[in-house]
């Protein structure tokens, strides 16, 4: 917990110093919805009226990334679904928007936050070059490394 706690609190500084700190959250069930008829217009003495009926679109999920220094989400990702590989592609996606800069991520304990791909993941972006091992193997890396090198932290509240 303490570590998170540095980690805010030095992000303005890494901010400042072109990196990104980053809070990761999902929403997953977001009903998308869309109007079926437009909303009444107003008239003198009346307020506009909203139709309540509506057309469904299915569900869509949200992994958001919430810049700590800046309070704002970059770089939204919407699908279907919120799998490993999702989440892997979400923060590959990110990363491509400065991938000079150093990033840190804090996220929670979900499954997807922790997987063997975005180990491998990750272990590629900081240039890792050693055998990784295999699943059920491969979280001395995470001890090892901590997720961490000088140009990425990755954070989970396990």
């Amino acid at each position: 917990m303490n570590e998170i706690c540095t980690v805010y609190h030095e992000a303005e500084t890494v901010h400042e110093n072109g990196g990104h700190t980053i809070s990761v959250d999902e929403m997953t069930g977001i009903q998308a919805l869309e109007h079926k008829y437009p909303d009444k217009p107003v008239i003198p003495g009346k307020a506009s009226h909203m139709e309540f009926e509506y057309i469904r679109h299915g569900t869509v999920s949200l992994i958001g990334f919430f810049d700590v220094a800046t309070g704002r989400m970059e770089k939204p990702y919407l699908n279907s679904t919120r799998t490993e590989k999702d989440f892997v592609e979400a923060i590959r996606a990110l990363i491509e928007t400065d991938p000079e800069a150093s990033w840190t991520f804090v996220c929670d304990g979900l499954n997807i936050h922790k997987s063997e791909s975005l180990v491998r993941f990750v272990a590629g972006q900081c240039g890792l070059s050693e055998d990784l091992g295999s699943k059920g193997r491969w979280s001395y890396v995470k001890k090892k490394y901590k997720l961490n090198t000088t140009n990425f932290l990755f954070l989970c509240n396990c």
